[in-house]
């Protein structure tokens, strides 16, 4: 069985035991939670999708670690004009592992 889930902006799909990288989630290490916001639930041929979301679905999660992505420069430079700006970032990340579906 696996679904397709939307967090942080973003939409994954997801299996029991999958391991994933996703966008910060504000809750401790350990934490267990719960994904309302399921847009398809299906097991081979036997698909649901709902109009807006599929009724009753829900993804449950247990929160592995919180991380920080790669270091991203940003860089900028206008030629003759003795202008540059250099920026860094790095995104906050959080890894979890899908423990199951409800559909």
């Amino acid at each position: 069985m696996y679904a397709v889930i939307k967090t942080g902006g973003k939409q994954y799909r997801v299996a029991k035991d999958d391991v994933l990288t996703v966008e910060k989630l504000d809750v401790e290490a350990g934490a267990k939670i719960e994904f309302t916001e399921v847009l398809l639930v299906g097991s081979g041929e036997d698909v649901k999708v709902g109009k807006s979301l599929p009724s009753g679905a829900k993804v449950t999660a247990e929160l592995v670690e919180q991380t920080r992505g790669p270091k991203l420069i940003a860089f900028k430079k206008r030629r003759r004009k003795n202008s540059r700006r250099k920026r860094g970032h790095r995104q906050d990340l959080s890894t979890i592992r899908i423990t199951g579906i409800s559909a």
